[in-house]
Formats: structure tokens, sequence, C-alpha cells
């Protein structure tokens, strides 16, 4: 098989040919058909998580072994291990990469994304910048119905997290209930969820025009360039007076700074981006406020089951992604890291 690895941090990644797994048990063995390009790939690319004031929490490769990266994964059943039932062989699926040990009480509380014995697809283990994928249980697979098959494999991921943090921002009660923070792929694919999950149109904010106007097609009620004069002044007066609920796919020292200070008393913010950086916070005001600033880090198995619930009822309009061979995983990278994607990626391995 023939893989996409990282071999050393920061250095572009390298085609492998590789020896193709083969299930055992309860694994099902997928052939990529699609896998999406997602900002934590960047990251874990780079090998560490910027903290600020120069702070680095580091992401090294799992063992120092080469790694290939993909968590976005929708694949083709190929193989089955000998105690998989009820899955066709031709089936495709999206796999669910946040797996735990299965023994802890995370695990048990179905937290298996928080466990601190996980083997995730494409993060500690082989994911789908290879063409075979290697997935440990079919209990991990989702039909994702009609969904295009370049968007599917980003509903594991940025739309688990998205569905994820809405929940817990919410409830909301009218469209000016909630303000997203940004208007790239992730933030677009969260405004998609809102109206389908909650029935809302909300407020988008971001610093590119260009973004911004794809968020008003795609139905956003208002939206606004956070970089420009009286922005804050403009989220006020449509919020009445302050979010209720802000929820952040940026995660950026400037935009949490910009957007922590727009909240409501008793109102909800929650990060989910993690370009990084610090928050400094008077503590006596978050106690008169009563303001509750929580991280979001993508979701539990139960959540992916509501939201591909969602997703196979037709419910959540898909969004448009950009198809490129898995080839160009590098140019791809260089230019998530630069912000110059306009929306969702998607690598596509040949037949």
């Amino acid at each position: 098989m023939k893989a996409y690895q990282v071999i050393e941090n920061g250095k572009p990644l390298e085609e492998r040919e590789l020896e193709k797994p083969q299930p055992k048990g309860k694994e099902v063995l997928l052939r990529t058909v699609a896998c999406g390009v997602c900002h934590s790939d960047v990251h874990l690319h780079d090998g560490y998580f910027d903290l600020g004031g120069g702070v680095q929490l580091p992401s090294p490769l799992p063992g120092g072994e080469p790694l290939t990266m993909g968590h976005e994964i929708f694949g083709e059943v190929v193989e089955v291990g000998d105690e998989v039932d009820g899955i066709v062989i031709g089936q495709k699926y999206v796999a669910y990469p946040w797996m735990g040990c299965g023994d802890c009480d995370l695990c048990h509380d179905d937290m298996t994304h928080y466990c601190a014995n996980n083997s995730n697809l494409g993060i500690h283990v082989a994911g789908g910048y290879g063409d075979h994928v290697l997935v440990p249980d079919p209990k991990y697979l989702f039909d994702a119905g009609d969904t295009p098959d370049s968007l599917a494999g980003s509903y594991a991921c940025r739309g688990l997290t998205a569905y994820s943090a809405l929940k817990k921002a919410g409830p909301y009660n009218k469209d000016n209930s909630l303000v997203i923070v940004s208007a790239g792929g992730l933030g677009l694919l969260a405004l998609k969820i809102a109206k389908a999950a909650y029935g809302i149109n909300p407020i988008v904010v971001d610093i590119d025009d260009e973004k911004l106007g794809m968020a008003r097609q795609l139905g956003a009620s208002a939206t606004v360039n956070s970089s420009e004069e009286g922005a804050a002044e403009k989220i006020m007066e449509l919020t009445e007076g302050g979010a209720r609920s802000i929820v952040d796919f940026v995660g950026a020292e400037s935009s949490v700074n910009f957007g922590y200070n727009l909240l409501a008393r008793g109102g909800s913010y929650v990060v989910v981006g993690l370009f990084g950086g610090q928050l400094t916070l008077p503590l006596p005001m978050q106690a008169l406020t009563e303001k509750k600033l929580m991280g979001s880090y993508v979701g539990p198995l139960g959540d992916m089951k509501e939201l591909m619930e969602l997703v196979v009822q037709g419910k959540i309009d898909p969004v448009d992604v950009e198809t490129r061979d898995v080839s160009e995983a590098n140019r791809t990278l260089e230019e998530m890291k630069a912000g110059k994607l306009m929306g969702l990626v998607a690598l596509t391995h040949d037949s």
C-alpha cells in the first residue's frame, strides 16, 4: 500500500510503500476513498501546539516512528476479521477515529477521545493519508447516506467537533443566541449544523470579507468583520447587549480576547480552535458575571451517532469540498498553515 508519512516534524511528507494490514478478529480494513485535511494535521506535522508566550506543547511522532496522518476518513470495506458481523464488503463508511483503551473511567463514560491511552486514527496510528486504514471495531463505522464522498470523512472530526461544541454552548432560542467565530471550513460547517440541529441562523464573525460573503450565502443572519472599526459595537447591537453563546473555531489569542469581552452575563464561550496564545482574565469579574469559558475537543461516540443520524436524514446541507490527489498533501498543508484555503479540502487516492 502507498502512504504519505511524516518522517520528521516540520519536514515535507514522504511517499512510502508499506505492507497492507491484514484484519483480524473485529478489525475492518478500509480502502481510503477520501480523507479530509484538518487544521490539527498542521500541528501534528509541526510537532507542537502554540500555548502563547513562546511556550509550546510538544506533539512528537508516536514512538519517534513515521506517522501516516489523516483522521477524517471515508473508506470502502475491502476485508474484515473473522469476528465481524453485519459489515458488507464494498460498503462505504465514515470512521470514528477517537479511540481509547476501553478500560478506564473515561472510556466507560463515552469519553474515549480524552483517554490517556488512546490510539486515534491518523494521530497515534496510521490514518487516511494512506490508501488503506485498519479500523479496530465495526462500532466505529458510520453510514453517511447520500453525502458526497469528499465531504463524508469531515463529519468524523470537523463535523463532530462543531456538533459537540454547539451542544455545549446551547440552548438557542433565536438567531442572535449564537455567534460563530470563523467563516472558514469548520465555521461554515458549524453554520450548517446549527441550522439543521437547532433551526437558527447564527451570526458569523471573521476577518476576511470573502469568507464572510460565503457565510451569508449559506444562511448567516448577520456577519461582522472583527478587524474593522466598530465591530464590537455592531456585535453588541446584533446580540441586544451581549452574546449568549459564542463558539470560537479559531482559538487564537486575538479572537478570544475580542470575543470574550462581548459575552453577556451568564453567557458561554466555547474555545474549539487550536491556533494558540493566552488569555488573561480579571477573576472578580469572572465571578460577578458568571461567564462560562470552556473548551471542546472533537466529541464522544454518542455525539457522533446523533450527528450521523442528521446526516443520513439529509438534514445538513452539504458544503463544498475541494478534492486533491493525495500527492498534493504537502501543498495543502502549507496552504492551510498560510491561511490560504477557503474551505474544506479532501485528499483522494487512486482506486
